[in-house]
C-alpha cells in the first residue's frame, strides 16, 4: 500500500504542483490518476519513484518511509512504464527488458530467462525479442516497455500515460493487456492519464485530480454515479453523454432496420 501524508511539491518560483496531498494506493489493483494538464497527476506519481522530491510531507509503500531507501535501489523495486516506452534504440528488445534485472545483479543466464518470460507475458515472440525498437510498431514498443517493467518480478508498477502515442485500436488491446497481467500477477499499478474514458475503463480507484489535490476518490461507479462537485460531474459527464448518444444511435439503427424488413 502507497500512503501520501500532507505531501507538498513546491517548485523554486513558488508554484505548488501538489499541495497537501493525503491518500491511500490499496495494493492489488489498478489506481489511475486522471485530470487536466497541470493538475499535478505526473508529479504525484513521480514522487512515489523519487523522481521528484517532495517539499514536504511523507510518502510510504508497506508503512516504510521511501525517503529512508536510496534513491537507486528504490527505482530498481518499482516498475516504470512511460509515453513512447523510453527505449534504448541501439539494444534489442531483449536487452532492453534485461536491464532492470542486470542493475539489480542478476546472472546474464537468470536476467535473460526472466526477460524472455516478460517478453511472452506482454504477447510478443522470441523472434521479436531478437529485433531493435525501430523494427517494431509503436503498440508493440509498448509492449516491450511493459515487459521491461514486468521483468525483475516488481509487486509495485507506475505507468505514465502509457497508451497516449497510439492509436485507438491499439490502445484498446494495451489497456485490456494491462487489465489482464494486473490479475495474473497480483501486482498494483498505479497510472496517469488525462482520459477519463480510460480511467473508468481500467481503475479499480479513480482519483479525481484538481489544482494540486484531489477532487474525488472512489470507484468508477462511485464517480459516475455520485460525482463530489460540479467540476468532477462536468469531467465525468462527457463519458455519460457519449454513452447516451451511442444508445440513442444504436436504438434509432435497430428502429431502421425493422423498418426495413418490416417493408
Amino acid at each position: 500500500m502507497i500512503r501520501f501524508d500532507s505531501v507538498t511539491k513546491r517548485y523554486p518560483d513558488g508554484t505548488d504542483a501538489v499541495r497537501d496531498l493525503t491518500f491511500e494506493v490499496p495494493r492489488g489493483g489498478i489506481t489511475v490518476l486522471v485530470g487536466p494538464s497541470g493538475c499535478g497527476k505526473t508529479t504525484t506519481l513521480r514522487m512515489v519513484n523519487r523522481m521528484v522530491e517532495p517539499t514536504s510531507g511523507t510518502i510510504t509503500i508497506d508503512g516504510q518511509d521511501i525517503a529512508a531507501r536510496p534513491a537507486a535501489e528504490l527505482r530498481r523495486s518499482i516498475g516504470y512504464v512511460i509515453q513512447h516506452a523510453g527505449l534504448f534504440p541501439h539494444r534489442t528488445v531483449l536487452a532492453n527488458v534485461m536491464t532492470v534485472p542486470r542493475l539489480l545483479g542478476w546472472d546474464t543466464a537468470r536476467a535473460r530467462t526472466a526477460a524472455l518470460e516478460a517478453v511472452e507475458r506482454v504477447g510478443l515472440t522470441q523472434e521479436q525479442a531478437r529485433r531493435y525498437p525501430s523494427q517494431l510498431s509503436g503498440g508493440q514498443q509498448q509492449r516491450v516497455g511493459v515487459a521491461r517493467a514486468l521483468a525483475s518480478g516488481p509487486e509495485l508498477v507506475l505507468m505514465d500515460e502509457p497508451f497516449s502515442a497510439v492509436d485507438p485500436l491499439v490502445r484498446a488491446d494495451l489497456q485490456e493487456e494491462v487489465r489482464r497481467l494486473q490479475r495474473d500477477l497480483g501486482i498494483t499499478v498505479v497510472l496517469v492519464t488525462h482520459d477519463i474514458d480510460e480511467a473508468l475503463t481500467l481503475g479499480d480507484t479513480v482519483a479525481v485530480m484538481r489544482d494540486g489535490g484531489i477532487a474525488q476518490l472512489g470507484t468508477p461507479t462511485e464517480l459516475l454515479a455520485a460525482p463530489a462537485d460540479d467540476f468532477v460531474e462536468r469531467f465525468v459527464g462527457s463519458v455519460v453523454a457519449r454513452y447516451e448518444r451511442y444508445r440513442d444511435l444504436s436504438q434509432a439503427a435497430e428502429q431502421h432496420a425493422r423498418e426495413v424488413r418490416g417493408g
